[in-house]
């Protein structure tokens, strides 16, 4: 959104749903709530955002941007795929672990109508710099290391959000599964690469 009334609102309301997920975590994200912390009308949110689950996911949206993809950085010449991968899942999932309660939201408004804009807006910010490191990777072994730590990481997501898993323990399973997924297959990942 550009500046003005519009864009005013708009950052206020944002601001309000972040501070309530933040503080009380995805339920108390009401729309009542959110105009009255945001000092809005329940008009003015209802055109700016039509949904609730909109209105999350637009903020969960700016929250990722700043704190969760902004330090993706593409890999060093140096960097072996198991250093930026682990890079790339620390500069991700730390800020969640020092945030639960924005991983609990993320998880529910993933999972509910137009969750997928925060899939496509973690690819877009991860892709990039993943493309660097695994360009030379055998294409079925790359399509199974997407595979793999994509699943593991919804599964330990959901794990966390169900409460049977602390948010600490998702880095580190993630950072052993890329370590499996590398180090004990170095020739098939490799065979790609010319000589």
């Amino acid at each position: 959104m550009g500046k003005g009334p519009e864009s005013d609102a708009s950052a206020k309301i944002i601001a309000a749903v972040l501070d309530l997920l933040d503080a009380e975590g995805y339920e108390a994200v009401q729309l009542r709530a959110v105009a009255a912390h945001a000092h809005v009308s329940l008009a003015k949110i209802y055109r700016l955002f039509p949904t609730r689950d909109e209105l999350i996911i637009a903020a969960l949206e700016q929250w990722m941007q700043v704190n969760t993809y902004a330090e993706v950085t593409v890999p060093g010449e140096d960097e072996s795929v198991r250093d930026c991968l682990n890079r790339m899942l620390r500069t991700v999932f730390e800020p969640w672990e020092r945030n639960p309660r924005m991983l609990e939201a993320y998880h529910y408004a993933r999972t509910g109508p137009g969750g997928e804009r925060l899939d496509s807006q973690g690819l877009a910010a991860v892709l990039p710099a993943a493309a660097v490191a695994l360009r030379d990777l055998d294409p079925g072994y790359l399509h199974d290391l997407g595979l793999i730590l994509g699943n593991m990481v919804l599964a330990l997501i959901g794990r966390f959000a169900t409460g049977a898993l602390p948010s600490t323990e998702i880095l580190p399973t993630l950072e052993r599964t890329v370590y499996r997924l590398t180090a004990d297959n170095t020739a098939e990942a490799a065979r790609a690469r010319p000589s």
